[in-house]
């Protein structure tokens, strides 16, 4: 048997930096005027900054050319919030050592910049166990396009139906399921009874909650 992999996403997943990008970037779009609701901001988890800054600069009709600078501010601001504040989410320590012991390689997959990564990584001391990681920030497409998984298990040397994914936003749900990856969600406690989660191969309150029948029943 080929050797399976699993790929995490980053942000809400392995650390709680998801309320720091919204004050991120809920705090830059105030800056023209525009006031986001938590229901918004949750329609639009999963995606880069730069579609972000699109998508809701088209729905309150901001002029884009300040587009580029309401990007930076975004990004600038959400790292050093992640730096200062952000702490690692229930279970990753025990989902971490589960797949090495499982002897999965193990990658991180992430619509944030790569220095964003890196800055997770070293904060949260998993360097010992992330063998690669994969950015969406320079690719033509972000999630849910399926390139920036596609990547992780290239990277991996791992096809992508003998990959894992677990994932916190729809947007990156789908990215997974379309590069033909099984694929657990672990969502916000918020949107957690919403049905649209189905579309995974399973969904969990915590990743401490993920166990070994759990692992085989996916792969069946």
């Amino acid at each position: 048997m080929s050797q399976n992999a699993v790929i995490f996403d980053m942000d809400g997943l392995l650390i709680d930096s998801e309320p720091l990008w919204q004050e991120a970037g809920i705090e830059t779009l105030s800056t023209y005027g525009v006031k986001l609701t938590d229901q918004q901001y949750h329609s639009s988890t999963g995606l880069r900054t730069p579609e972000w800054i699109d998508h809701w600069f088209t729905y309150f009709q901001v002029d884009t050319s300040y587009a580029p600078l309401a990007i930076s501010r975004i990004e600038e601001a959400a790292m050093e919030k992640i730096k200062l504040r952000a702490q690692a989410l229930p279970g990753v320590p025990f989902i971490l050592d589960f797949f090495r012991k499982q002897g999965y390689r193990i990658g991180i997959a992430s619509s944030s910049p790569q220095r964003l990564i890196d800055l997770v990584i070293d904060k949260l001391g998993i360097g010992t166990y992330i063998e690669e990681t994969s950015s969406a920030g320079t690719l033509a497409y972000g999630k849910p396009h399926p390139e920036v998984f596609i990547n992780c298990a290239a990277r991996l040397q791992v096809k992508t139906s003998h990959c894992l994914v677990f994932e916190d936003s729809f947007n990156g749900l789908i990215a997974a399921k379309a590069a033909k990856m099984k694929c657990v969600v672990v969502p916000a406690p918020e949107v957690f009874n919403q049905p649209k989660w189905g579309a995974a191969d399973l969904k969990l309150g915590s990743l401490g909650n993920f166990n070994e029948l759990l692992l085989h029943a996916i792969w069946k």
